[in-house]
C-alpha cells in the first residue's frame, strides 16, 4: 500500500519562503520513465489545482507559481520537495502530495492515484 506523508507546512509572511517535503513508502509500482509525483493545493470551497509535477526528466509548473516554486526529487528515496519562495497571500491553501504509477508526458491530474493527507500553508499579508 502506497503512503505519502507531507511535512513542512506552516505560516509565513508574504515574501517569505517555506519548503514542503513528501515521502512515499510502499511504492512498488514506481518506474523512473513512467511514474509521476506532484504537488496540488486546495482552498476550501474551490477546486484543487496542480502546482508542480514531475515525470522522469519532465517538470511542469502552474503559471501561478512559475519562477517562485521549485520541485526537487530524490528517486532513490521516493521523495519530492517543494521549495516555495516569494510567497503571496494567494498561495494560502492545503498542499497535497500526489503520485501515480503510469503517467502521461503531459502529466494529467487524473494520472495521480495516490494522495497524502495534506499540509496547511498560510501566508499573511
Amino acid at each position: 500500500q502506497v503512503q505519502l506523508v507531507e511535512s513542512g507546512g506552516g505560516s509565513v509572511q508574504a515574501g517569505g519562503s517555506l519548503r514542503l517535503s513528501c515521502a512515499a513508502s510502499g511504492w512498488t509500482g514506481w518506474t523512473y520513465a513512467r511514474s509521476c509525483m506532484g504537488w496540488f493545493r486546495q482552498v476550501p470551497g474551490k477546486e484543487r489545482e496542480a502546482v508542480a509535477s514531475r515525470r522522469g526528466p519532465i517538470t511542469i509548473y502552474s503559471d501561478a507559481v512559475k519562477g517562485r516554486f521549485t520541485i526537487s526529487q530524490d528517486n532513490a528515496k521516493r521523495t519530492l520537495d517543494l521549495q516555495m519562495n516569494m510567497l503571496k497571500p494567494e498561495d494560502t491553501a492545503i498542499y497535497f502530495c500526489a503520485a501515480g504509477d503510469d503517467c502521461y508526458e503531459s502529466i494529467r491530474s487524473s494520472d495521480f492515484v495516490y494522495w497524502g493527507q495534506g499540509t496547511q500553508v498560510t501566508v499573511s499579508p
